[in-house]
């Protein structure tokens, strides 16, 4: 917010500029014969500046100057795809741990935001939300089976799983704490990948599309 002095103000200043340099153009000997004077008029005008700076109204700069623009990335997201389903959770890291089938099927390691999908095509990118919290991923490898036919259509890396429901990610036994296993997500496509899979809504994995080429 910026305070402007308005033109009342701006007179008082000048008329107060004035006496000093009045005062101070005189002799030195009718300076000190004007002493109290000099310092009643410095006392008045500031009292007089600050009543009027004081009762000036301010000036607030307009809203559209000071919101902060969105970013370009999410001004110009394109929505492909988007519905609810949900979500279970998974590190495939070729350790053999915890159900791990090997290394990712897209062929990059194991990391942060990226997803199973049991029909999406390889490469396919977009976001998901759960209680106000969003998170983005891109689709690396093939999951969930058997859950999927039970309306279990992602597959979240569990690092992202943990943040999303506020808890922490066990990196020694690859596991989520707290006892959530599946959470209803929202999710948004905004780009199909070029790898096998069927774009559309998700299905099952005994469909076979994500063989689809």
């Amino acid at each position: 917010m910026k305070t402007f002095i308005d033109p009342r103000t701006k007179a008082v200043v000048g008329m107060c500029t004035n006496a000093v340099r009045d005062l101070v153009g005189k002799g030195v000997r009718e300076v000190r014969a004007h002493r109290t004077v000099s310092s009643v008029t410095t006392m008045a005008c500031a009292a007089m500046i600050g009543a009027s700076i004081m009762g000036a109204a301010p000036v607030v700069k307009p809203a559209s100057d000071t919101l902060l623009a969105a970013p370009a990335s999410v001004e110009n997201e394109q929505v492909l795809l988007s519905g609810s389903t949900s979500g279970s959770y998974f590190w495939d890291d070729g350790s053999g741990r915890q159900g791990d089938t090997g290394q990712p099927a897209i062929g990059k390691p194991m990391q942060q935001g990226l997803f199973a999908s049991p029909s999406w095509p390889l490469g396919t990118e977009g976001y998901i939300s759960y209680n106000g919290r969003r998170a983005k991923f891109f689709i690396g490898d093939r999951g969930p089976g058997t859950p999927s036919s039970d309306g279990v259509m992602l597959d979240i890396d569990g690092k992202t799983f943990a943040d999303l429901v506020g808890t922490s990610w066990n990196s020694d036994t690859l596991t989520v704490g707290g006892s959530q296993g599946h959470i209803k997500v929202d999710y948004v496509v905004t780009k199909w990948g070029d790898g096998p899979g069927k774009r559309g809504e998700p299905v099952p994995f005994s469909s076979a599309a994500w063989s689809n080429s």
